[in-house]
């Protein structure tokens, strides 16, 4: 691999001598020229990757040569050096996006610094970050064997995805590690909570779970003269929300925190559970009218308004609240053109559809499983979307108003490759991931079996309705037509089981700046 070649102009060039010795001595091959014609006239010729300019040069200045620089090689990254500390001459600067910005006098060693900022970056960051990596692995590793906590699990998760996130963002050859290490850890996670599930729902001994959001996260608030805006995006995982943090934080300051989804992890029972205040047997009963069975052809989370006017009245409370679900960007549009008629309301509920389409389109459309082809893409037409949709105008707008957001979800989805043989009668669900019905069949050691789903806050659509969850990357197959039904599902993002993706799920309070 050749040395990197540098340019540098400088009317004073011959002076710094010394400063192209010790840079040639770290191995790298200098250009030198002494003003900006000069400079342009070797970016024609030559390759350069990375160049190094003077801003006081007599005839074309330094600003001047930047920008016709820019014009024709805007990949090469320019370390500007001056000797003026004027406000005006960095913003020109930066705004025509340099690289570094440095003073005079400076040292050999500065600008050695700010090479190996703009040119090796990447190497060293992948070098460290492997490092890193293997140094933790081990101690992540026994935290997966020794983890007895909802707590702990929640480290484990939080670990992981912060080195996925950080693995991801440089060339490493950590991820099929990292991938194996997610999967011993969904496996203990699995056994976790087979072992606690049925305490967690039949005592009060258990953590933070859908059902008790609105009591314990926004009544709260409310009480205290807050004005909320409860924004759940549907089918969002704690590394979705990382990925949109950056955007996020220019706008508020957050409070970070996770809390476990119900049983099935999928919208009927998750969701209706947060707006209702309740188990989703409970719903049925009470409610008969906003239930919808499994077996059922209409929607599924139609009466998500009724369902959060119930509960408030439940609680005695008397708030005034708007509930908004957008499923495509006009509609978003029209909300916020609309948004003032939202601001005279203490809550104002919102539900953003776009990740949970995102995933049903992976699945159906071979361009999406394309784009969306492995976990870091899937997060990058997170950001993308985020970045680009009216849900970022919306997030400035509610900053703007003053009011506090409460940003969750009811699930998280987890990419599926492996197989399971189910078989179950003409009324059993389509669901991948969890199953319910009256004659399934299936081997119980590769499932977690619920046979009586009261007590475990579940309707029975039949007296001996039984439910069976997936586990870790697993997927329920039928043994008819099996190798298509496979071929079509495996490598696609599915929710309604227990992993730590579908279970351990983001609940962030946003304030505005």
């Amino acid at each position: 691999m050749k040395n990197p070649t540098i340019l540098w102009a400088d009317d004073e060039i011959d002076l710094l001598k010394p400063h192209i010795m010790f840079l040639t001595q770290k191995g790298y091959e200098l250009v030198t020229v002494s003003n900006g014609v000069d400079a342009l006239e070797a970016c024609e010729n030559n390759d350069f990757d990375l160049i190094i300019l003077d801003e006081n040069m007599p005839g074309l200045s330094g600003l001047e040569t930047l920008v016709r620089i820019k014009e024709v090689r805007p990949d090469i990254p320019v370390i500007m050096i001056t000797k003026s500390e004027e406000e005006n001459i960095m913003n020109q600067a930066i705004g025509n996006k340099i690289a570094d910005y440095l003073i005079k006098p400076v040292n050999p060693n500065q600008i050695f610094l700010s090479i190996k900022k703009n040119l090796h970056s990447r190497e060293i960051i992948s070098g460290e970050t492997t490092s890193n990596y293997q140094q933790e692995f081990n101690h992540i590793g026994s935290l997966i064997s020794q983890s007895d906590s909802c707590e702990e699990w929640m480290e484990v998760y939080r670990k992981l995805v912060h080195w996925e996130l950080e693995l991801s963002h440089a060339e490493t050859n950590m991820e099929d590690l990292l991938k194996m290490q997610k999967i011993e850890a969904n496996a203990a996670f699995a056994k976790f909570v087979k072992k606690n599930y049925e305490r967690w729902i039949t005592t009060d001994d258990h953590p933070l779970m859908s059902h008790e959001i609105f009591k314990k996260k926004v009544f709260p608030l409310l009480d205290n003269g807050e004005k909320i805006f409860f924004v759940l995006i549907d089918n969002f995982r704690l590394d979705q929300w990382r990925v949109i943090l950056p955007i996020i934080s220019n706008y508020f300051t957050f409070e970070e925190e996770l809390y476990f989804s119900i049983l099935p992890t999928a919208t009927q029972y998750a969701r209706n559970a947060i707006f209702s205040g309740l188990m989703p047997n409970k719903i049925a009963e009470m409610f008969p009218d906003l239930w919808v069975d499994e077996e059922e052809e209409e929607g599924k989370n139609l009466n998500e308004a009724p369902l959060i006017k119930t509960q408030i009245e439940r609680f005695r409370k008397s708030y005034p609240f708007s509930y908004t679900k957008i499923n495509e960007n006009s509609f978003g549009e029209k909300v916020l053109s609309n948004f003032g008629t939202l601001t005279n309301k203490p809550l104002n509920v919102c539900v953003l559809n776009f990740i949970d389409m995102l995933s049903h389109a992976r699945t159906e459309s071979k361009m999406i499983r394309e784009l969306a082809s492995s976990e870091a893409a899937y997060r990058s037409l997170t950001e993308s979307w985020f970045r680009h949709s009216s849900a970022l105008d919306l997030f400035k707008k509610i900053a703007e108003s003053g009011y506090k957001v409460i940003l969750t979800t009811d699930h998280g989805t987890i990419h599926v490759d492996n197989p399971i043989k189910v078989i179950g009668d003409k009324n059993t669900n389509t669901n991948l991931r969890y199953k319910v019905g009256k004659s399934l069949s299936y081997n119980p050691k590769q499932v977690y079996e619920i046979k009586a789903p009261s007590r475990f806050g579940l309707p029975s659509p039949n007296l001996s309705s039984t439910y069976v969850f997936a586990t870790n990357r697993d997927f329920f197959a039928y043994p008819n037509n099996y190798n298509y039904y496979v071929g079509y599902y495996k490598n696609t993002f599915q929710h309604g089981g227990i992993s730590m993706e579908e279970m351990m799920i983001p609940l962030v309070t946003l304030s505005p700046k």
